[in-house]
């Protein structure tokens, strides 16, 4: 059986404007190859500026890729799409669209009947718990509020593949997690296949079947982590802590060593300072 998503020898290079007419190249992915089954909840975790929203984002068509194959159930995947919906940090609500047509707004561009859209509306806003919101501007809701509205505008495309990058990461811890369990609920009905970028090993333990872990720059999968605990997940178990705990240690691993600054025993004749990009 076909993966639902294939990856093959992804790359990506930034070209990076240094002034004085100087450029350099940044490689922020090099050699990746996955595959995700149809239904699986992927957690994608590295550390900082390792690439793993960049991977994100050229699955999500925002970004070209420099080299390698992605496919979508057997079929190249280039450029953006409706066959896949994407939740971002900072919500990306239209400010000028009420939460009901803020939830539509994919749908009417994808063509659906006019005659389904109330009964589509309806079933995320009920999904999402946003209940009494519908007429609601982006201006006056919370922060959870708002993604809950991301969220639904998400799976109300009926996406073959749900794109996440860090969605709670700017939430407070209280409503972050409820947030998490909502997902996991939401997950569990839909079945979705998802990738989850995330900094947060709790948070990738909490909701991954598997976690793939990346290297520094350039970003590479150095390891992936199956999560076999049951949901729902308690995260003071031995066996919660235990993966954890791993995770943690794997991305430790991962990091950049420290630079030495320039005349430093070790340093890099004509290289003083020398570091890396933070891009991810």
């Amino acid at each position: 059986m076909l993966p639902k998503l294939s990856i093959r020898g992804l790359e990506k290079a930034f070209e990076v404007n240094e002034g004085f007419g100087r450029t350099r190249t940044v490689r922020a992915i090099d050699r990746v190859d996955l595959e995700i089954p149809d239904g699986e909840f992927v957690c994608v975790i590295g550390p900082s500026g390792c690439g793993k929203s960049t991977l994100l984002m050229i699955l999500a068509g925002l970004y070209p890729r420099t080299a390698g194959e992605i496919a979508l159930d057997g079929k190249p995947l280039a450029g953006p799409g409706l066959n896949r919906g994407v939740v971002f940090q900072d919500f990306a609500l239209f400010p000028w669209l009420n939460v009901r047509s803020n939830i539509l707004y994919g749908v009417r561009q994808k063509g659906v009947p006019a005659g389904k859209h109330e009964a589509i509306a309806r079933h995320y806003i009920e999904m999402m718990s946003l209940q009494g919101f519908e007429r609601t501007y982006p201006y006056r809701l919370s922060g959870g509020m708002k993604q809950r509205v991301a969220i639904a505008r998400a799976l109300a495309l009926d996406p073959e593949l749900l794109l996440m990058d860090e969605p709670f990461g700017a939430l407070d811890a209280q409503t972050r997690s409820a947030l998490q369990r909502a997902l996991v609920d939401v997950w569990e009905k839909t079945r979705k296949t998802v990738m989850f970028v995330t900094h947060d090993v709790r948070e990738a333990t909490y909701l991954a079947d598997r976690v793939i872990v990346m290297s520094a720059r350039p970003g590479r999968i150095t390891a992936e982590v199956p999560i076999g605990l049951p949901r729902p997940r308690d995260i003071l178990s031995p066996g919660f802590v235990e993966i954890e705990r791993r995770l943690a240690g794997l991305i430790e691993t991962q990091r950049p060593a420290p630079q030495e600054p320039a005349g430093a025993p070790g340093a890099r004749d004509g290289n003083p300072g020398q570091g890396m990009a933070s891009h991810q």
